[in-house]
């Protein structure tokens, strides 16, 4: 059966957290309703009305009323409502919530079967919580007690002993110099603090007088025991703790060099000095290049004080020592004491000099056990650090690179004359000989692909003492993929010469080279050609008498490789001679007899070069001659130009011409079947038809109307070489026609026909047309 049980606690004055000032409260504990034997159980009403009436009497009984308040204790105003014992008012555990009293007390435990000690002495910790009664025993941590210590009893309600062990210890239970028993265990409360005393004064209870806890026996003895045998009495301090305080983590950092290349298979090493200021230590660390063939150490001194003057070698023992200890001997008596003496005068000690941070600066070299190593640099902090400290503001650094070696020439021994100059190198390198890398990039890049050969064609004149050599004609072909160079001559019939390939495709050397030599041979490149040239090719001399369209093209795009076809340092030429502009506009008017304001090429480059007097070479008579050419007519037959165009599609093998159609369909949103000019010519570039631009021009011309619209379906079936086929054009004898005047038989066609001198003289010379 159960019971209903009344506590009463009489508390000291708290703050409530709803505003009212309180104390004396009593805590009603209702636990869980038991049945016992000889007991009645409490009605709830009855309950409610006792405790009612125990609050009043503790409210008109409590002391201080009208007295000075707890020392530290907040005093608000008074509050008219006191709790009701109700249920609607703020609990108990609110008022005392972590308000915790502490007693100091000890516990004797008896020690049998031991001669040091008969009992010992455990001083402990009572906490005694207001919130719920609860007590907790903790003992302090002793160093080398060999008691498990900590907790000694934990959190919880602790019941009287018996024959009261139905109730629960309480505040009116604890004063000082009073023994309490917690479990059978007699604790003596000997001193509490001053919280505790003001409560318990609060609440009326008379404190007696503190007292002292006794001395374990056995720890005295261990502890004179131990001041006898200590062997640093009297005690010298040494006070490093300020320095390191204030330097803890502050490194001075200084970038080393040791030169150990004088030595053996030695070499220059780069280190890294770590100075700690918290205690005066250093420390080196490597830095290793990459295969440098050494083994990755952590460190190459470890952190410690380094000496100035080591290795110092090897001392006695005692001879480095912080401290000198004597033994004092006291005879041989029972009472005599073995003790010990320091020794203040240290007459053996060696002195050391260790480096300290005033003996680090730049340039300086310090000794690192035997190993020179200079200070090269330092980082920003150590900069900052001893610029502050010791005012040096010079912080010269020093390379500590290494001077770069000798460079050794590598000889190579020289060419036999068996194969390739490249192969012949090739296995004087490696035991396995490898093939010569090609360049790869510039072969894609200067590969020839649609309408574009990047190849540079000139035609060239063979210059021989020979009668039956000197109308011989040639075509040079350079191409610019692999610098390599063919040389064709034309087929002439009845000629007495078979033509076809004159030299085959290879890389020329230039002229005058040795040929067995350790060197690589130089080759001929294409900033050497141009027009007007003398070029020797394997011993046999040729004069460039004219180039095709692309080749001059690929010039004037080139001019850092090709000054000659740069058409302003051409016409500075031309202006210098300014003197004979009357004499040069009778030249030209005299040529021009039927005034159509333009010449033939061969008298515009005799009257240059008559006038300059051969300060312009032919690559610039034809850059100027083509800046001021007449535009060619179209006046080609349609089936030439068609069967042409056939050829062109037929070598490339070109067959897009439904895409081209489809593509023009598309385009065409009218659906006329025409489309304009542009948009054609658009549609061809983008689908690279390999024709060149001045034949499109033509063909596009051929077919466009009034309305500058072009039939589309007509234009691409006609150029449709499979679909609708045209007969083959014979190809026309190659003959070494003359110009009208005979000045280097030069073969036609010229590189321009007509030439505009009225635009000539209105650049060069300012002369307006009459």
């Amino acid at each position: 059966m159960g019971f209903l049980y009344l506590e009463q606690y009489v508390r000291s004055e708290v703050l409530d957290p709803r505003g009212c000032d309180w104390y004396g409260s009593v805590a009603v504990r209702n636990q869980a309703t038991q049945q016992e034997v000889g007991k009645e159980k409490f009605h709830k009403s009855q309950h409610w009305g006792f405790c009612n009436n125990v609050r009043m009497l503790v409210s008109d009984a409590k002391p201080g009323i009208g007295g000075e308040p707890l020392p530290g204790q907040k005093v608000k105003p008074k509050c008219s409502t006191f709790p009701t014992g109700d249920g609607t008012d703020a609990p108990s555990w609110v008022a005392f919530d972590k308000q915790v009293l502490s007693f100091d007390a000890y516990l004797e435990d008896e020690v049998p079967d031991k001669s040091q000690e008969n009992y010992r002495i455990r001083r402990c910790k009572i906490y005694f919580y207001l919130e719920d009664d609860t007590i907790q025993v903790n003992e302090p941590e002793l160093k080398n007690s060999g008691l498990p210590q900590g907790t000694f009893i934990r959190r919880h309600r602790i019941p009287l002993p018996p024959p009261d062990e139905d109730q629960f210890y309480t505040v009116d239970h604890f004063n000082i110099g009073i023994d309490i028993v917690f479990y059978g265990r007699t604790f003596k409360i000997y001193d509490c603090d001053t919280f505790t005393q003001n409560f318990l004064r609060k609440i009326g209870v008379k404190l007696n007088p503190p007292g002292q806890c006794p001395e374990d026996p056995y720890m005295k003895t261990r502890r004179e025991t131990l001041e006898c045998t200590e062997p640093l009495r009297p005690y010298e301090p040494f006070d490093t703790l300020k320095q390191f305080l204030e330097y803890d983590g502050k490194v001075l950092r200084f970038f080393c060099l040791w030169d150990d290349s004088v030595s053996l298979f030695g070499d220059r090493r780069e280190l890294i000095l770590h100075y700690f200021l918290a205690d005066d230590t250093i420390e080196i660390k490597e830095l290793l290049p990459h295969n440098s063939g050494r083994d990755a150490m952590s460190l190459f001194l470890r952190k410690c004080k380094l000496p100035k003057y080591g290795p110092p070698g090897v001392y006695q023992p005692g001879q480095i020592t912080d401290r000198t200890v004597l033994n004092v001997y006291c005879g041989l008596t029972e009472t005599g004491v073995i003790g010990f003496l320091l020794d203040k005068y240290k007459p053996e000690k060696l002195e050391q000099d260790f480096y300290k941070d005033t003996d680090l600066a730049i340039g300086t070299t310090i000794n690192v056990w035997g190993r020179k190593v200079l200070l090269c640099d330092c980082d920003e902090f150590t900069k900052s650090y001893y610029r502050t400290k010791y005012g040096v503001e010079n912080f010269t650094s020093i390379s500590c690179k290494a001077p770069p070696p000798p460079k050794i020439e590598r000889k190579f021994p020289p060419y036999t004359g068996f194969g390739s100059e490249e192969d012949s190198l090739s296995s004087c390198i490696g035991l396995m000989p490898t093939p010569l890398k090609k360049n790869f990039k510039k072969l894609m890049e200067k590969d020839s692909y649609g309408n574009i050969s990047n190849i540079l064609r000139f035609f060239a004149k063979l210059i021989t003492d020979r009668c039956a050599d000197v109308d011989r004609l040639f075509v040079i072909s350079y191409f610019l993929s692999d610098d390599t160079i063919q040389v064709f001559e034309p087929i002439e019939k009845n000629s007495g010469l078979t033509g076809g390939t004159f030299l085959k495709r290879s890389r020329v050397k230039k002229p005058g080279q040795e040929i067995f030599k350790s060197e690589l041979s130089e080759y001929i490149q294409p900033e050497e050609l141009y027009v007007g040239v003398t070029v020797n090719i394997n011993g046999y001399l040729f004069l460039l008498l004219n180039a095709d369209e692309y080749t001059l093209n690929y010039m004037e795009k080139n001019l850092d490789k090709y000054p000659f076809s740069n058409f302003e340092l051409a016409m500075q030429k031309v202006k210098a001679e300014e003197s004979k502009s009357i004499e040069i506009k009778q030249v030209f008017r005299a040529a021009d007899s039927d005034n159509t304001m333009m010449v033939d090429y061969n008298a515009f480059r005799e009257i240059l070069m008559s006038l300059t007097v051969g300060k312009l070479i032919d690559q610039e008579i034809i850059t100027i001659a083509r800046h001021y050419r007449v535009p060619d007519e179209p006046c080609q037959d349609f089936d030439v130009l068609i069967a042409r165009a056939h050829e062109y599609f037929k070598k490339n093998d070109f067959q897009n011409f439904d895409r081209l159609l489809a593509n023009c369909v598309y385009e065409d949103r009218a659906k006329k079947n025409v489309l304009p000019r542009k948009d054609i010519r658009r549609l061809c570039k983008s689908s690279r038809l390999p024709l060149t631009d001045d034949f499109l021009e033509s063909l596009l011309s051929r077919f466009e109307d009034s309305e500058g619209q072009i039939n589309y379906e007509s234009f691409f079936s006609t150029l449709n070489w499979r679909a609708n086929p045209m007969p083959e054009l014979e190809a026309p004898p190659y003959l070494k026609e003359r110009c009208e005047e005979i000045w280097l038989g030069m073969p036609s066609p010229v590189p321009v026909k007509y030439i505009n001198y009225i635009a000539l003289l209105k650049d060069m010379l300012g002369l307006e047309e009459d």
